[in-house]
């Protein structure tokens, strides 16, 4: 299927691993011209090559730099001045009992989930309204429906980042902009890779075995019963960026494995 991003700009924050890495690989793949965002020119460079390596003829530009913070997206204006396709993935996240999480720790998790897509959305949806195209998507988390009880800061953002993008999508009615929240569950990113290893290592078992006690005793729930692989949340993602998703505006689209029973 043509997507129909041919030449598309696109921004996908903390692209240079994981699940932004495969969106950003997905979009290239589709003609868009990416800006691949990462902390340090070394892991910008890296990860475009890892793009190029699967699509050789990828146009990408390069952004090093933090973006949580207000000077960072200032420079990142002044580069590009506008976006067609604004994916906010910046995130972080770190498993912390509730009664240790310190009011710095609060800050700094919602300065870097929150409000870089805040600052990056206000920044760049006027642009979108008045060319009367764009699209704007956070990626959220499925932990931003069902809070986990080991990660409450990390739920509460991602609640947060869903809140958001449903609010921004009623200031597009009647244009060609959409603001969409996607829910990714249990991904096998940068992050649950190493910690399933560590997990093995510590335990004497296989990932493999790893993994499956996992999704046993940890998200019974999902219907997947697997990590799903970061190009199965990045397929989603492209198709959201694409203008074939035209009538999709407002929604918290989930890509989870299942593990939400919810029906809305």
């Amino acid at each position: 299927m043509n997507y129909q991003l041919e030449n598309k700009l696109a921004l996908v924050s903390g692209s240079t691993a994981g699940i932004g890495l495969a969106i950003a690989t997905a979009l290239a793949g589709e003609g868009a011209q990416v800006i691949i965002k990462g902390r340090t020119d070394d892991r910008v460079a890296e990860a475009i090559d890892k793009i190029r390596a699967t699509v050789p003829e990828a146009k990408l530009h390069a952004f090093a730099g933090d973006l949580s913070q207000v000077e960072q997206v200032t420079e990142l204006d002044a580069r590009f001045q506008r976006l067609d396709i604004l994916v906010n993935n910046l995130g972080m996240y770190e498993p912390k009992p509730f009664q240790e999480i310190t009011d710095a720790d609060w800050q700094k998790i919602i300065e870097v989930n929150f409000m870089s897509g805040v600052r990056l959305s206000r920044t760049f949806l006027p642009g979108m309204l008045n060319q009367n195209w764009g699209r704007i998507i956070f990626i959220s988390s499925e932990s931003g429906v069902q809070i986990p009880a080991e990660m409450i800061q990390y739920g509460v953002t991602k609640t947060m980042q869903i809140a958001l993008a449903r609010g921004l999508a009623e200031t597009t009615i009647g244009t060609g902009v959409t603001v969409n929240s996607v829910l990714p569950g249990p991904t096998r990113s940068e992050g649950v890779e190493v910690f399933v290893q560590n997990m093995a290592t510590q335990q004497g078992k296989s990932a493999a075995e790893v993994e499956k006690e996992f999704f046993k005793n940890i998200r019974p729930s999902s219907l997947l019963q697997r990590f799903a692989t970061n190009e199965e949340v990045a397929n989603l993602v492209a198709y959201v960026a694409s203008p074939l998703s035209s009538a999709t505006n407002g929604a918290a689209l989930r890509v989870d494995g299942g593990v939400v029973r919810a029906i809305l």
